[in-house]
């Protein structure tokens, strides 16, 4: 098999490649302003509680924070750590897993935590930017300060987007690019339009100020004020994940712009908050987004309409994300089998009804516990440090595997690990605030996940195997045996058998014992997931003869595993190096065609009550076999529904069985 074509001419800096970049990496953490200083100021007990220093210490706080977690560790560092163009966490699980088993606990950690962060940034970021519907008269003179309208109006907005992934996103995916620069260009023109009251708050670029706040007394957070503070780098891990998407070089060339409006709008907020301190008009208020409050009246319904069109693209981006986050995990096995559809022509874009629906669910739920942006910020941030922290670890062993000298990688390690500790921590704080809800989610992901691998590992320790070798005789009799009616022309079994010369023992049962099955070729298929995510090879062993084919499929965690298509080109190519013989047909529209019927014989393994497992073992096993039946079969997986398929049950024994033996009785 030839090697898949380059999925995806991002490589190259282009405009169009910035606009690309803008609109898909920088959704998370370019709506960011909506929400960090409203949530730095609450945390601080509201307006009235606000000094001079305290806003330039939180200022100093985001600076360095989005500089060393953003810039410095992923920019500068972690981008240089790609698969074949590829980013994320997973993607970089496949770089290192060969120098330790364990490596896969901070793969699934950090995937677990990514998925959760997928299900709050939709909530938090798109009510955010609805609420500041409360600050338009006329909005008040209808609805008043009725949050219901606000919570209505984000499940309308968060259910259509939902329902529009069926159809693809290429349409609305080509506004991204244009809207999130004219965000950007909308967040750096209001902060300078209020920093230019009191250029001196760029005194906090100064570490000084972000060190002396979080030991003054003016800060009544204390060292938790890094909680509110960390949002503001909430979408660094984005910028990973969507490597494949935007490009390295058009990550590079777009984040210096994209981080300057970030800081100056970060500014601008600071710079309004201390005009405003004092007015009792703002003091009394509730619910204070300086966000919203800095922008100048006549411009605020346009705010927030391109506030809202952001928020939806950062929407978008998460999910479209959730989705590639599950399929790569499918294709390593760390979940289960889901029904992957590709609704548009863009190399890429896949969609997971399953779990479109379940973001969907856990999205409306989250919106109705928490009904505010207020409240869902508790929830928010405490995962997502826990991928940073698991990326850590995973680039710490990709630099070793890099052979870069230990005491850089173990530098890198301490420096960045030391910060997501500490951010971790005060993110910690939350967790009786709303933080647990993030907790439930990522746990309940981490299960399946552990249930999936464990039960895979407990399959392949009973496996019995068998040499193809010692049957290759009776297969060859079992062909030619006229008296037998044909089963197939070619008889496709799967097997997890690496092995060039062995099968699994209940698949040569299958053939020659529980029902002989009669074919002109014997097909035994491994698919192999490589660490490369486009990889598209095989390898074949046919014994010496014209009737058994053992293949070892090689695909990228990236690749569509579309078995019958891929036995076809195979089949075709054998045919033509006379490995295999032509199948001619007498009946077919086809008159050139060289390859015959294929019948696929999928063997599913249930668990004997007598099976020797451990209690736990058999809990986990169980549960995998549940989450079996009720996620996508391997036919439709394996893109086999046109196919003929037979599925065969077996049972899955380990060692001897208690036998219960019989006694005549007597007449």
């Amino acid at each position: 098999m030839k090697a898949a074509k380059k999925h995806n001419d991002v490589t190259k800096l282009s405009l169009g490649g910035i606009l690309i970049a803008l609109g898909v990496v920088y959704g998370d953490i370019g709506t960011s302003p909506l929400y960090v200083m409203k949530s730095i100021i609450q945390g601080n007990g509201g307006l009235e509680n606000i000094s001079e220093n305290f806003i330039l210490g939180s200022l100093s706080l985001i600076f360095w924070t989005i500089t060393i977690l953003t810039t410095i560790k992923y920019v500068l560092i972690t981008l240089r750590a790609d698969n074949k163009g590829e980013g994320g966490i997973f993607s970089l699980f496949t770089l290192v897993r060969n120098r330790a088993k364990w490596l896969i606990i901070p793969a699934m950690l950090g995937g677990a935590a990514l998925l959760a962060d997928g299900m709050l940034t939709p909530v938090v970021s798109v009510t955010s930017a609805i609420e500041g519907l409360k600050l338009i008269p006329s909005f008040n003179a209808i609805f008043g300060n009725d949050q219901d309208i606000i919570i209505i109006i984000v499940i309308v907005i968060l259910s259509i987007l939902f329902f529009i992934q069926h159809f693809g996103t290429d349409l609305i995916g080509k506004m991204f690019g244009p809207v999130m620069f004219i965000w950007f260009s909308m967040l750096a023109i209001l902060g300078i339009m209020n920093i230019f009251h009191d250029w001196t708050l760029l005194r906090a670029l100064s570490p000084y100020y972000a060190i002396n706040i979080l030991f003054s007394s003016e800060n009544k957070a204390g060292f938790f004020i890094l909680g509110s503070v960390f949002l503001a780098t909430t979408g660094a891990e984005a910028l990973y994940s969507d490597l494949g998407h935007a490009g390295k070089k058009n990550i590079y060339a777009s984040w210096p712009y994209v981080k300057v409006c970030l800081l100056l709008n970060y500014f601008g907020q600071g710079a309004w908050v201390l005009s405003a301190r004092k007015n009792p008009m703002y003091t009394n208020l509730d619910d204070l987004n300086p966000f919203f409050q800095m922008v100048p009246h006549s411009f605020l319904i346009c705010s927030i309409i391109i506030s809202t069109l952001a928020t939806i693209i950062a929407s978008q981006a998460l999910i479209s994300g959730s989705f590639t986050l599950v399929s790569e995990a499918i294709k390593l096995n760390l979940f289960p089998r889901l029904h992957i559809m590709y609704p548009s022509r863009s190399k890429g874009q896949l969609y997971i009804p399953s779990v479109n629906k379940s973001l969907w669910i856990i999205c409306i739920g989250l919106i109705l516990y928490f009904r505010s942006s207020e409240h869902m910020e508790g929830a928010y941030g405490l995962s997502i440090t826990v991928t940073m922290l698991m990326t850590t670890i995973l680039l710490f062993n990709y630099l070793l595997k890099q052979k870069i000298s230990p005491a850089i990688a173990i530098s890198i390690l301490v420096f960045f690990g030391l910060f997501e500790v500490s951010f971790f921590i005060a993110n910690a704080a939350k967790f009786m605030h709303g933080g647990y809800v993030a907790v439930l989610i990522a746990l309940s992901i981490l299960s399946l996940m552990y249930i999936w691998i464990q039960g895979h590992y407990i399959k392949i320790r009973l496996l019995r195997y068998v040499k193809i070798q010692d049957f290759k005789e009776q297969l060859n009799l079992l062909r030619q045996d006229s008296d037998r009616p044909k089963y197939a022309t070619n008889l496709v079994y799967l097997t997890n058998s690496e092995y060039a010369q062995k099968i699994e023992r209940n698949v040569m049962y299958s053939i020659l014992d529980k029902r002989p099955k009669r074919a002109d070729v014997y097909w035994f298929v491994n698919i192999v997931v490589t660490d490369n995510p486009y990889d598209a090879e095989y390898e074949v062993e046919t014994f010496g003869t014209s009737y058994i084919v053992k293949v070892k499929l090689k695909l990228g965690f990236r690749v569509d595993q579309r078995l019958n298509v891929y036995l076809r080109q195979i089949s075709t190519e054998l045919v033509k190096s006379g490995e295999i013989d032509i199948q001619s047909r007498n009946y077919t529209i086809m008159p050139d065609r060289k390859v015959g019927d294929f019948r696929f014989s999928i063997i599913v393994e249930q668990l004997s009550y007598e099976s020797g497992l451990s209690f736990r073992e058999e809990i986990i096993y169980r549960a995998k076999l549940f989450i079996k039946r009720i996620t996508v079969s391997p036919t439709k997986w394996f893109g086999l529904e046109n196919s003929e398929v037979d599925i065969e049950s077996v049972p899955l024994f380990i060692g001897r069985c208690n036998e219960q033996l019989l006694k005549r009785a007597s007449k």
